[in-house]
């Protein structure tokens, strides 16, 4: 179920690196004409007046449309999922988004009215000739402002601009465990606003069916059945009118789950006009308007007793949910932080609470790891700082509050079962590989070359699977030609679906790999249901239906060959694709039965599985080494250690290149990437690679990966997902190994982004202060 060093490499990457990839500018129809929106250049005002005369009579241009002629046909835009209730039972209180803004816009990038024409340049210029008057209103940038007692309402049915309070844990429970504790670490730490930034920018075409009432679209998204039940319902069609065509994805990181407002738009405008219509957003305006992620403010204590044992945790979370909630945001912040509110230790007592905040900003959305890196972050910090207070090495006060290998399944305080870890055992495994205990002389030869050396750990749990599913569907599908077709719902961006299931599905049914292909929501094959590539868990998922479905696949092929063999069924084996009648030299291979029904129509070995969703529970422990430069601030990462359980591994090669890519994308949080707005008007300014701190190869030195598994039972697989460990072990390990550098010359307290210029202004802040 592995490679097991024989990988030969990912079967989509000729096709990819020779140019043969097929992304959203790949497509084009007869007869297309071309969009382009007219957005919000204010952070907030009433929009007094729209002339789009100048603009209709451009050259080239078809038609100018606005909020009220979209509106007034019905199309809407997505509400956000609803989490669980809140404080006191309290909802969600939703802002209405419309579709293109019509009496107000709410911020920068905000779409107001789209002009298409026959050029993609004509359209972009005419939509530069849309004048449109405003009345500025306040502009409120961060949770200050946004919650002042004067401050405007942005919209009039959230009081306060405060939409959700969440909370979970037993507060009293909590408040008494902190009053009798020896000692108690409180923390506020920040985990700044960042843009997704994939590759491929977002764009679609559209055609639309008149005779069917139907649409075919084109386009990138992480899963093409969901994004097409997404795109019906904001057309108000019935799902199986909507078809999403997608072949390769430039990249996601949850930019690519649900249609953007743009989407709607574009299936009005193909309706209306009767042309396909192709839109393709700018970089500009993917940092603009790309649902953002993180944004949250963090404040956490931790109790322990006079021997160090964690008593109990107490968080809370202010979450930047921008203008408007995407579909998303309000359950990434609220119950994925939940789940993993304790982190990995055995604290009986624990109480959070997250308040999910308006402001005049990108909406924020999940992004990778969607809430789990915040809240396995300010635990991590914590116990650090509890560690520095004591006097205790870090790693052996997390040794003495671990949870134990034996107590899983371990039902948390929070009210979430985690299926199995073991992390006693990742510790000792980093700290090993890291050479934990040379440090100190290493230190001591840092100090000799002037520099500041430091050391962190990041240990952590959180969960893959999940979905928002009722079940994830699968097919089998056998050509005549001998070829194999697996169809699943999910949508590659780099994953390496293609190769993975096509090894699992050949290795289960004895079949050569080469005859196996792979179909990600195909619009042209079965009509499955599933997730998308969401919350680490298409292996896992997706793996163990195509189990289910090789074994039905299996039993099938059992009768028939039985019947060719003149055979009672009962008396076939099968093993490595050959059937066997039990006791005889009596065979026929799989392909043998395969080939034999090629003519069939329907094949009879055609199969269609489901399987429910369930979660399993990665964890990992990541060590940081690095160094700084006082004198400059520079950072350098001298070493990087990350242990991970990734339950069974399906394919070693694959996961260690999602957790390379986690770890990669964790670190640049740290050390730089982030959203930075103008707070007197809303503007966006870090809106171009310019100016946001993209992290770089030479960012991080080579880094160790050791697998330190147990495997899930929740899953025939005894899989666990792997695409988002890499940038939660990252992150606390990159900032506490700063603190640790940090501390040795007095700062006290330090947080993201540590960019060299920061770091230099804390030094010498603490050198003042003396």
């Amino acid at each position: 179920m592995s490679d097991n060093g024989t990988f030969k490499g990912r079967r989509e990457d000729r096709r990819l690196v020779t140019g043969q990839g097929r992304y959203t500018n790949d497509w084009n129809l007869e007869g297309q004409l071309y969009a382009a929106f007219r957005r919000s250049d204010r952070g907030h005002a009433i929009i007094k007046s729209i002339d789009t005369s100048a603009a209709a009579s451009a050259p080239g241009v078809v038609a100018v449309v606005t909020g009220r002629d979209v509106a007034d046909a019905g199309f809407a835009t997505l509400p956000p999922i609803s989490p669980p209730p809140g404080r006191g039972g309290q909802g969600i209180l939703v802002p209405q988004r419309p579709v293109l803004a019509g009496d107000r816009v709410r911020f920068v990038g905000e779409e107001i009215a789209v002009v298409v024409a026959k050029t993609a340049a004509a359209a972009r210029d005419a939509a530069d000739m849309i004048d449109i008057d405003f009345d500025d209103l306040p502009v409120l940038i961060g949770f200050e402002n946004a919650m002042a007692a004067d401050a405007t309402v942005i919209h009039d049915n959230i009081p306060g601009n405060i939409c959700f309070d969440f909370e979970y844990g037993d507060e009293q429970k909590t408040a008494d465990a902190f009053a009798r504790a020896a000692g108690v670490v409180t923390l506020t730490a920040e985990s700044p606003r960042v843009a997704p930034t994939p590759m491929e920018v977002r764009g679609a075409l559209v055609s639309y069916d008149a005779a069917a009432d139907s649409f075919d679209v084109y386009c990138a998204s992480q899963g093409g059945p969901a994004f097409g039940q997404d795109l019906a319902l904001m057309a108000g069609v019935p799902a199986d009118r909507v078809r999403v065509h997608m072949v390769d994805v430039g990249g996601a990181f949850g930019a690519r789950t649900a249609p953007f407002p743009e989407y709607p738009a574009m299936l009005y405008l193909a309706k209306k006009l009767k042309k396909p219509i192709k839109w393709l957003s700018t970089r500009s305006e993917d940092f603009l308007t790309d649902n953002h992620g993180r944004a949250v403010s963090l404040k956490g204590e931790l109790a322990y007793d006079d021997k160090g044992k964690f008593l109990a945790l107490r968080t809370e979370w202010l979450c930047d949910s921008g203008a408007y909630l995407a579909p998303a945001g309000v359950l990434t912040n609220s119950v994925n932080g939940k789940v993993v509110g304790a982190g990995a230790y055995a604290i009986e007592a624990v109480y959070g609470r997250h308040r999910q905040v308006i402001t005049n900003t990108s909406p924020t959305n999940a992004y990778r790891g969607a809430g789990r890196p915040e809240a396995n972050y300010i635990v991590e910090r914590l116990v650090d700082e509890a560690a520095a207070k004591l006097g205790v090495d870090p790693l052996e006060l997390r040794r003495r509050n671990v949870l134990r290998k034996a107590q899983f399944p371990y039902n948390t305080p929070t009210g979430v079962r985690f299926d199995s870890a073991d992390f006693p055992g990742l510790l000792a495994a980093a700290k090993e590989k890291a050479d934990w205990k040379g440090f100190a002389a290493r230190r001591r030869q840092s100090r000799k070359a002037g520099k500041l050396r430091g050391i962190g750990c990041g240990l952590f749990i959180e969960p893959s699977g999940g979905g928002g599913v009722k079940k994830d569907e699968v097919a089998v599908v056998f050509q005549n030609d001998g070829t194999i077709v697996i169809h699943n719902a999910a949508g590659p961006s780099g994953q390496g679906h293609e190769t993975v299931f096509p090894e699992l599905v050949g290795g289960w049914l004895g079949v050569p790999v080469e005859r196996i292909v792979s179909h990600s929501g195909d619009p042209k094959g079965p009509r499955l249901t599933g997730a998308p590539s969401i919350g680490s868990r298409s292996g896992m998922t997706l793996g163990s239906a195509f189990k289910i479905a090789a074994e039905v696949v299996v039993e099938k092929a059992k009768k028939l060959a039985a019947d060719a063999l003149e055979a009672p069924p009962e008396d076939i084996e099968f093993k490595d694709g050959v059937f066997t009648i039990a006791g005889t030299d009596r065979t026929m291979k799989m392909t043998e039965v395969i080939e034999r029904h090629a003519s069939d129509s329907p094949h009879p070995l055609d199969t269609v599985a489901e399987r429910p969703p369930s979660m399993a529970f990665p964890s990992g422990a990541h060590v940081v080494e690095l160094e700084i430069d006082a004198d400059t601030g520079d950072i350098e990462v001298v070493r990087y250690t990350a242990v991970d359980d990734i339950g069974n591994a399906i394919n070693h090669t694959l996961a260690n290149g999602q957790l390379l890519g986690g770890i990669m994308q964790g670190a640049g949080h740290v050390f730089g990437e982030h959203c930075a707005y103008d707070e007197s008007n809303g503007q966006l300014i870090t809106g171009s690679f310019m100016d946001y701190c993209m992290p770089r190869a030479h960012l991080l030195p080579a880094i160790d990966l050791v697998e330190h598994n147990v495997p899930s039972p929740n899953n025939p697989l005894g899989a666990k997902g792997v695409g988002e460990s890499g940038t939660t072990g990252a992150m606390p390990a990159c900032m506490n190994a700063v603190m640790d550098a940090l501390r040795s010359v007095g700062v006290k307290h330090f947080d993201i982004p540590a960019t060299p210029s920061r770091i230099w202004d804390a030094i010498a802040a603490a050198k003042a202060a003396g």
